[in-house]
């Protein structure tokens, strides 16, 4: 079992980010360089998922082999996987790397509820979900690739936890921030986190100013992306 220790993030920072859309985060992080932080092929379950923003707990998961185990292994508290439904702390968000297995359920409802009492954020897969009808009834966000019925020891073999994983496509380290909402799921580098919290608003509040001049009849030449004149008028605005 591996354990990383992360510097925590400040409460502050979650609550900015929570206040933006992954669109702005992904235009943040686009400007700072990072072209390949949206996790592919990663969706929200259902149309009511709620968003969330959340450092990440990792596991990882390697294929299943006849010869490493069966159904018996889930008996085990130290298996990654189970270990990692008890152990993800409050307040953080489970990171499951698959491989992008769609073939059995990394989760169903029962492990999923258990996350949820016990205050973790979120659970994110690039793999599938199981039970995912009853998933649907329990608030709580989940992100996954796909629904599908086997179990996961049919498919997946869980090997560690709090270490570098590669979910939907995207290099994830233990305590990244995590943020999901109805277009997908973006990562934040740890190191990023605070400037993108305080930069993201301002980004969203120019663009409502935008959408306000659109409605009027303006057109977007000039105004988006901006210029130092349509910044004074927003300043203006802005009151």
């Amino acid at each position: 079992m591996t354990s990383t220790n992360v510097e925590s993030v400040e409460p502050k920072t979650i609550n900015l980010l929570s206040q933006v859309t992954t669109a702005t985060i992904a235009t943040q992080l686009y400007k700072r360089g990072l072209k390949k932080c949206y996790l592919r092929g990663v969706k929200p379950l259902h149309t009511s998922t709620p968003s969330f923003v959340a450092p990440a707990y990792t596991l990882r998961n390697i294929p299943m082999r006849d010869d490493l185990g069966d159904m018996s292994i889930l008996s085990n508290p130290e298996y990654p996987q189970r270990y990692a439904v008890e152990k993800t702390p409050i307040s953080h968000c489970l990171v499951n790397d698959t491989g992008g297995n769609l073939i059995a359920g990394t989760m169903g409802d029962i492990l999923i509820e258990r996350l949820r009492v016990r205050g973790v954020t979120a659970a994110i897969t690039d793999g599938a979900v199981r039970d995912s009808g009853d998933i649907e009834t329990i608030d709580f966000p989940v992100y996954c690739g796909s629904r599908a019925a086997p179990a996961s020891v049919a498919e997946l073999y869980a090997v560690e936890v709090q270490v570098p994983v590669g979910c939907g496509g995207v290099a994830i380290f233990p305590g990244d921030i995590i943020a999901g909402d109805k277009d997908g799921v973006i990562v934040i580098p740890r190191n990023l986190a605070e400037e993108i919290a305080e930069d993201a608003p301002e980004q969203e509040r120019y663009e409502r100013y935008v959408l306000s001049r659109v409605q009027a009849g303006d057109s977007i030449t000039g105004l988006y992306p901006s210029t130092e004149e349509s910044r004074k008028r927003y300043q203006d605005w802005e009151g």
